[in-house]
Parts: C-alpha cells; sequence; structure tokens
C-alpha cells in the first residue's frame, strides 16, 4: 500500500479500534501509509498494538496508542475522547474491535456471555459512532464499520449471537448513515468473509476453516491485507464521496448478494 497515494488522507486523524492484529493492525498500517495520523486502540494486546505502532513510526507515520474496553461504554467514550482532545479532530472512525468470544450454541448460552458478545461487537459501534459524532461533525468525516459475512448467512456452529451482532451493525451502518449525513459524516462497511487472522486462529479448527474454503469460488482465505482497500476506498472523499450507507463484501465470492 505504501506504493498507492491516495490524496486526501495526509494529516487527517483516524482512529481504528481493535487494530492490534489482524484486519485492524493492517488497516492502521494502510492509513499511516496515506499520511494519515493514526489512532491504535487496543485492549489486551498490548505487545501487538506496540509492535503496530513502531512499524507505523519506523515508516515515517505519526501514531498514537490508546488503551481501552471497548464492551464497556465508559472506556469507549474515554478512547474517543483521548484521540480528539490529543489532536484536536478526529477525521475518521473505523470500528473494527470485535471477537466471538467462542463458539457458544444460542441454547446452551447464559446471559453474561449473550451481554458480553452484543456489548462489543454490537454496542461499542453505536457508543464509538455516538462519541465521535461531535468530533467528525466539525470538519465533515467518516465512519466505516466492521462487519461480517456471518451477517448474511447466520454464522457458523456456536456463531450465532455473533452474527446476529453483525447483523445489528450491517443494519446500524445504514441507519446511522441517515441520521448524520446532514452533518457532513458518511457512515460505510466493510463486511470481511473468511480472513486468515488471530480470530479463526482462536475460534475455528482445521476442519472448520476447510469447510468453509470448501465454499469459496477463489478456492482460498483471504487475508487482512486484501482487506484494506476496501476501507481506503470508502474513508476516501476522493474515491467515495457520494456513497453512504453502503456495504463492501469481501469474501472471494463465498456471497454474492
Amino acid at each position: 500500500m505504501s506504493a498507492l497515494a491516495i490524496p486526501g488522507f495526509s494529516d487527517k486523524v483516524f482512529l481504528v479500534t481493535g487494530a492490534s492484529t489482524g484486519i485492524g493492525a493492517a488497516v492502521a498500517r494502510a492509513f499511516a501509509a496515506q499520511g494519515a495520523i493514526v489512532a491504535v486502540h487496543y485492549n489486551s494486546s498490548k505487545d501487538d498494538a506496540a509492535k503496530v505502532s513502531d512499524d507505523i513510526r519506523k515508516n515515517g507515520g505519526q501514531v498514537f496508542l490508546v488503551h481501552g474496553d471497548m464492551s464497556r461504554q465508559r472506556d469507549v467514550a474515554d478512547v474517543v475522547e483521548q484521540v480528539g482532545q490529543r489532536f484536536g479532530r478526529i477525521d475518521g472512525l473505523i470500528n473494527n474491535a470485535g471477537s466471538m468470544l467462542g463458539r457458544v450454541p444460542s441454547v446452551a448460552s447464559e446471559e453474561e456471555h449473550d451481554r458480553a458478545v452484543l456489548d462489543l461487537n454490537a454496542h461499542s459501534v453505536v457508543w464509538a459512532s455516538r462519541a465521535a459524532h461531535p468530533w467528525l461533525r466539525k470538519n465533515g468525516g467518516v465512519i466505516v464499520n466492521t462487519t461480517s459475512i456471518a451477517a448474511r448467512n447466520g454464522g457458523g456452529g456456536g456463531a450465532v449471537l455473533y452474527a446476529s451482532a453483525k447483523g445489528f451493525v450491517s443494519t446500524f451502518t445504514r441507519g446511522f448513515a441517515k441520521e448524520v449525513i446532514g452533518d457532513g459524516i458518511r457512515v460505510n462497511a466493510v463486511s470481511p468473509g473468511v480472513i486468515l487472522t488471530p480470530f479463526h486462529e482462536r475460534y475455528s479448527t482445521e476442519q472448520q476453516m476447510n469447510a468453509m474454503v470448501a465454499g469459496i469460488p477463489m478456492g482460498r482465505a483471504g487475508t487482512a491485507e486484501e482487506c484494506v482497500g476496501a476501507y481506503l476506498f470508502l474513508a476516501s472523499d476522493t474515491l467515495s464521496g457520494y456513497i453512504t450507507g453502503q456495504i463492501i463484501e469481501v469474501n472471494g465470492g463465498q456471497l454474492m448478494p
């Protein structure tokens, strides 16, 4: 991505949640390569976040590490406020933090697990978008949410709650886009399919991965770096200035809505 030059990113401030590993880390590095100032958010993966931050600095980028538990509304508001106060502006919010939190069948899940999955994957997007709204409307800004192919296909075994939370994200993307377009804020989302990240290393067995890949026309899982272009496109006013309320599917042809 360092060879790609997209106008309009230079010195703009982007907060990327869940940026320590996987897609979030790839997005943070790519935005920094375009000249953006990137706030790298993390919760438990401090060392990984520090590595992302170091990589950005070594390549001449500007970065700010920020910690918080995105399943707690107070933490979410604090993360956004730290970034806004540090730079005096926020131009873009990438709502990427999320996790399945284990494969648990819906009938076996208990209230604590229900709430944890929904708070982290669904409510955090609402809380962060709400907290960032006053900053984004100052100069006009963008929000790009990370949803999932699971939002459309219901998810795999033990992932129904996660899939439902991502369905919420997809609907919120469309609805919030209508609410804030009058403030000059565009809201879109990227919907990754089966991507080789720590997510699947943690929650999917080799057998499950093989079964998922068997249904992908391209015949393989994607990489985090292959998702980055969709985020850059949706965050760029030059490339997508007349696009809002949309979801880009990045799944190797597994789903063609």
